[in-house]
């Protein structure tokens, strides 16, 4: 990573974990394959520089941007919004706290277990994660870094009706952002 320079300026540096979707199969109480999605990582290295601290709005603040920003771009697609659910939120956070943390990697490990402790029937499930550090608006960065990747955006298009968001920054600035989509349903 790429971390504070001689002069105090650090290169915004995003890193984005491939999406990872699943379908419901039924008499399941999860429906992903497999905890372990496929790990390859787009870096993107921005030429903007930034002083640090690259954060100061509120990981609430970052979360309710993320929501607006994806039902913004779906709207603009002509997909219907998405709800935003604080029990997915829970678990999204906690997944963006531990990867915060050093607690799991950066990555979708444990998709299957977050996904069925959320108290909500669901059809279908998909996340998104990322990682950042040194941008003004890291919601931003995210959400863009997802849009141009194909595997995110097909999880940002797909046939969800709900969502959650959660945002975890550590002592080193590192963002973290973790988006789970549902479908609810029998």
């Amino acid at each position: 990573m790429f971390r504070q320079t001689a002069f105090g300026i650090a290169l915004s540096t995003l890193v984005l974990a491939s999406g990872m979707s699943s379908t419901y199969v039924p008499g399941q109480t999860s429906t992903n394959k497999s905890d372990k999605s496929d790990h390859n990582q787009v870096l993107s290295m921005s030429s903007r520089q930034v002083t640090l601290p690259p954060v100061t709005m509120k990981s609430t603040d970052l979360e309710r941007s993320v929501f607006d920003q994806i039902n913004r771009y779906r709207a603009s697609k002509g997909l219907p919004k998405l709800s935003l659910s604080a029990k997915i939120s829970r678990q999204a956070r906690i997944h963006s706290q531990n990867m915060a943390k050093g607690k799991v990697p950066f990555s979708h490990q444990g998709f299957r277990k977050r996904v069925s402790t959320i108290p909500i029937r669901y059809r279908s499930a998909a996340e998104n994660v990322a990682f950042n550090l040194g941008y003004s608006d890291p919601a931003q960065e995210a959400v863009s870094g997802w849009l141009h990747s194909p595997g995110h955006l097909a999880n940002l298009k797909g046939n969800y009706n709900m969502t959650g968001i959660g945002v975890a920054t550590n002592s080193q600035g590192e963002v973290y952002l973790t988006q789970i989509f549902l479908r609810s349903g029998r």
